[in-house]
C-alpha cells in the first residue's frame, strides 16, 4: 500500500462515529507505514459539479462510443478531474453515516460524479459490465443509530451498506472489509462496533 484516499462523508466531524473509527485506523496504517501517502476527501468541503446538462449529453456521448464535444467537453474534463483524484490510491478508506436508512447525499452526488462509463466501469455485449477499478482494496466505517444486523428484524431497511459493497463491487475493488458502529443514537452507552 502506498497511496490512501481516505473519504469522509459525515458533517459532524469531532461528533461523527464513522470519522473517529475510521481516523484511528489511519492513526495505526500512518504508524506502521510512515511513508504512505494519504489524501483526505471530505466531501463537505467540496464544490461537487451539478450531474445535468451538458454532462449529462458527454455521458451519452460517451455511451453512444462518440466524443463529447462542444460545450460537452468542459463538462466531461470536471467530471474526469474528479475521477482521476479518486483514482490515484490502491487504497480507500470511506466513513460514512446512515441517514435514512441509506447514504447521505453528498456521498452519493459523489459516487454519481466518479461512476462513469470508460473510467471507473465499462462495458461489452460478449461480456457486460466491468469493473476497471481492479487492483484496489477498501475498509468501510459504517454507522447507524439503531441495530441493523442480520437477525435484528431490521435488517431490510438497511440501504447504506449493501448500496456500498454493490458500488465498489462494480466498479472492480478486489476487496471490500466492513466495520460497523451501531446503536449510536443511545447516548452514552458506547456504540456496538463489529
Amino acid at each position: 500500500m502506498k497511496k490512501l484516499i481516505y473519504i469522509e462523508a459525515s458533517p459532524r466531524k469531532d461528533r461523527s462515529h464513522s470519522i473517529k473509527a475510521a481516523q484511528e485506523y489511519l492513526s495505526d496504517i500512518k504508524n506502521k507505514n510512515p511513508d504512505i501517502e494519504i489524501k483526505t476527501i471530505d466531501l463537505w468541503d467540496y464544490d461537487l459539479p451539478e450531474f445535468n446538462g451538458e454532462m449529462l449529453n458527454a455521458k451519452y456521448s460517451v455511451l453512444r462510443g462518440e466524443s463529447p464535444s462542444g460545450k460537452q467537453v468542459a463538462a466531461w474534463a470536471e467530471v474526469r478531474a474528479l475521477f482521476d483524484e479518486f483514482a490515484d490510491a490502491d487504497h480507500y478508506v470511506f466513513a460514512i453515516p446512515m441517514w435514512n436508512f441509506n447514504i447521505p447525499y453528498k456521498m452519493k452526488h459523489y459516487i454519481d460524479v466518479i461512476s462513469q462509463p470508460g473510467m471507473s466501469w465499462g462495458y461489452t455485449e460478449d461480456d457486460g459490465y466491468f469493473g476497471l477499478m481492479a487492483g484496489r482494496t477498501a475498509k468501510v466505517f459504517f454507522a447507524s443509530g439503531d441495530g441493523y444486523a442480520e437477525g435484528s428484524g431490521f435488517e431490510s431497511l438497511d440501504f447504506q451498506k449493501p448500496y456500498i459493497q454493490l458500488w465498489l463491487n462494480f466498479i472492480g475493488f478486489d476487496k471490500v472489509d466492513k466495520v460497523i458502529a451501531q446503536r449510536t443514537l443511545f447516548e452514552p452507552e458506547a456504540p456496538l462496533i463489529s
